[in-house]
């Protein structure tokens, strides 16, 4: 993979020889020169296959806040949330692509040791340290999903109360399922091998997107359902406010609530601690076909976003939940599969969020160390055991979901790549106000400022007793 500036036409100046070297001996296109072992990353020789990283990739990015679009929805109105979540996907994009040329540039492809060439130590602790907020949090919305609907469920095909048995309770639950399923996926070697059950992950979702659409042409309209007594509690706790309370949809609307919006949408698109990771096992690796995986899942979830959205949005308008799935019949037998594919989604996608963590912490802790199983299996114990302390401790992290939105979201998305691209692109070979590095700025000021408007509107919803956020 070679970085190209028409400009110059391949001819870099004398202050960028390190940078050339870089490039040239980072994954080269020309054969090894006879008698010397081919220069691989790692000495690991990618063997993932371009739909098997689509696949793992876009299981990164779909997160349990598909549950809470259509919520989110509710509060902007379907044109303009589907124009903010086009945004956002493209920017996510872009900001792949950020990363990527920093990856091309010094041959690296772990997002750690990219902060630690750009900033030396504290880069790489300040980036270790986001990537561990951010996959925690997502791990800790997985499993508070299991332990809210596992119980459900169980009680349902056991027609039992799901307060009984020790075998309904939902801090039992997550334990067993993160012994039984989570913890042996999470031991895995290489990531790439999740790409089966990122595959099956994918299909339960496609699912529920099915059976979502399903619903709203066999549901007339619920909005005007008990409609008084919700108008009452709408009046009390303010979830409503600016909705419209008829079946009526809604192009453009704007409400307190909308400030939620961004946050939701850009912490259900954060994939980037997981794209190097995957770029290092993909099979026949370069910048334009790692991208090509990128644009490919970005436009997929795209999709089942926007998709997922309209139609929840459009069977429920104005009565839509945080939670979408709690608006249908519990004893409906089409969304009680659906609720089970969903959990199946959500405890398959857990090992793939660990795997970033895993490798920030030996990033951070064991930099030059050798793979160690004993290391690499009690890195996971320890992280599966704090998250389900996290989530049997906590009774509620949606505000918690909100920073985490508000700051390591935007932190992975926006700021860090376009930070990365600035000190890490040679200013001979990019002059710091050449149009490229200019859009980086731009980048990371949008970051900024979108973290500093999300963060203002969430503790002024929380001075005025308005916060409701749905988890990732």
């Amino acid at each position: 993979m070679e970085m190209q500036d028409p400009k110059m036409n391949r001819t870099f100046p004398a202050g960028a020889v390190g940078y050339r070297q870089e490039q040239e001996g980072f994954l080269p296109g020309h054969g090894p020169a006879p008698g010397r072992k081919p220069v691989q990353f790692m000495d690991f020789e990618g063997k993932t296959s371009f739909g098997m990283s689509v696949f793992n990739l876009s299981n990164a990015i779909m997160g349990s806040g598909i549950l809470g679009l259509a919520y989110a929805m509710a509060h902007t109105g379907v044109l303009f949330f589907l124009a903010l979540l086009l945004c956002i996907a493209l920017l996510s994009s872009y900001s792949i692509h950020l990363l990527l040329t920093c990856a091309g540039v010094v041959g690296i492809r772990a997002y750690e040791q990219l902060g630690q060439r750009a900033f030396g130590s504290a880069g790489k602790v300040v980036v270790a340290a986001v990537i561990c907020l951010h996959n925690v949090g997502a791990m800790s919305s997985y499993l508070f999903i299991i332990k809210s609907e596992l119980p459900l469920v169980l009680g349902t095909f056991l027609d039992e109360d799901p307060k009984g048995g020790w075998f309904l309770k939902g801090n039992n639950l997550i334990i067993i399922v993160s012994v039984l399923i989570i913890l042996p996926l999470a031991l895995m070697k290489h990531l790439g091998y999740l790409g089966y059950t990122s595959g099956l992950s994918l299909t339960c979702m496609l699912f529920f997107l099915v059976s979502v659409i399903y619903k709203k042409f066999q549901l007339s309209c619920v909005a005007s359902y008990n409609e008084t007594a919700m108008e009452s509690e709408a009046s009390l706790s303010l979830p409503g406010q600016g909705l419209n309370s008829s079946c009526e949809a809604r192009m453009f609307t704007v409400d307190s609530q909308m400030s939620y919006t961004i946050p939701i949408m850009a912490f259900a698109f954060v994939c980037h601690p997981e794209v190097l990771p995957i770029y290092t096992e993909l099979c026949q690796p370069s910048q334009r076909r790692m991208q090509a995986v990128a644009n490919v899942s970005i436009g997929a979830m795209f999709c089942m976003y926007g998709l997922t959205a309209t139609f929840g949005y459009l069977t429920f308008y104005n009565s839509v939940e945080e939670e979408m799935l709690h608006r249908y019949d519990l004893n409906d037998r089409l969304i009680l599969c659906v609720r089970l594919a969903v959990l199946l989604a959500v405890t398959l996608t857990v090992p793939v969020v660990l795997f970033p963590i895993r490798r920030a912490l030996q990033q951070l802790f064991f930099p030059t160390k050798a793979f160690s199983w004993p290391r690499h299996v009690a890195i996971a114990l320890i992280l599966l055991v704090l998250v389900n302390v996290l989530v049997i401790c906590v009774p509620t992290i949606r505000d918690i979901f909100g920073v985490i939105g508000s700051t390591s979201a935007p932190s992975l998305i926006f700021i860090l790549p376009s930070i990365f691209y600035l000190r890490i692109v040679p200013s001979e070979v990019e002059p710091l106000f050449s149009w490229p590095k200019i859009q980086a700025m731009c980048f990371g000021t949008l970051g900024v400022l979108f973290m500093v408007v999300s963060l203002g509107f969430m503790f002024a919803n929380w001075a005025t007793g308005q916060s409701r956020v749905p988890g990732h």
